[in-house]
């Protein structure tokens, strides 16, 4: 009697984190749609790049707002609202691998199918397997403090060397953030799945920065 009343208690937290689970993915393909449509907009009205303290300021900003109100539909308001403005920023980006560039939009799709083998990998992995990455929690925090000082470090001294071990260093870090962050929700360690969006969100979106970064670089045109 005892092994079916321990049945019963647990049915309540696997419907819930699989309610979890599929709002996560629904938020995140809405969101990843939403942000393509505004970076194409972006690259269609030729925008320049905001620089680096807009970029941070809206990034950081958005992110603040987007985690206060994470519980409450203005959450989702400012999902779209940061992923949108991720977006704007990537249009020129992506504008300057392609038309400064021999084979810029080659690298651009290499990049990007490579962030979506990645992604699903890791994801596939972390699903199936159902281990428990919740150890990597502080290593990753550390580990992103340092790659974003170091990443900061390249502004002023652009060596590529540099360049492409603060990439690898942020796909490394991004990779294991997919698998954190999908580990934490399917054992009920993350509830949200708004902030669960925001955070497989932004390491996608690192993910496909640092590997058109490395792919520029060895390219031998940047």
């Amino acid at each position: 009697m005892s092994r079916y009343q321990s049945i019963a208690r647990t049915q309540p937290g696997i419907l819930e984190t699989n309610k979890v689970l599929r709002n996560t993915y629904a938020l995140l393909a809405m969101t990843l749609l939403f942000s393509t449509a505004t970076a194409g907009l972006s690259m269609a009205l030729n925008l320049p790049y905001p620089g680096v303290i807009v970029t941070m300021v809206g990034y950081f900003g958005l992110l603040f707002l987007t985690s206060k109100f994470s519980n409450s539909v203005w959450g989702i308001v400012f999902v779209f609202a940061l992923t949108g403005f991720m977006g704007m920023t990537l249009g020129p980006i992506l504008n300057f691998y392609i038309h400064s560039l021999n084979n810029g939009g080659q690298l651009v799709m290499t990049a990007l199918g490579g962030t979506g083998v990645i992604f699903i990998g890791l994801s596939a992995y972390a699903l199936t397997s159902r281990k428990d990455f919740s150890f990597m929690g502080g290593m990753l925090m550390a580990g992103i403090l340092v790659a974003f000082l170091a990443s900061l470090a390249t502004l002023f001294f652009p060596m590529p060397g540099l360049q492409i071990a603060v990439s690898a260093m942020f796909i490394l870090l991004m990779s294991g953030m997919i698998l954190f962050q999908t580990s934490e929700i399917i054992h009920g360690g993350e509830t949200n799945y708004i902030l669960a969006t925001v955070t497989l969100y932004v390491s996608i979106f690192n993910l496909f920065i640092s590997l058109l970064q490395i792919l520029g670089i060895f390219s031998g045109d940047d």
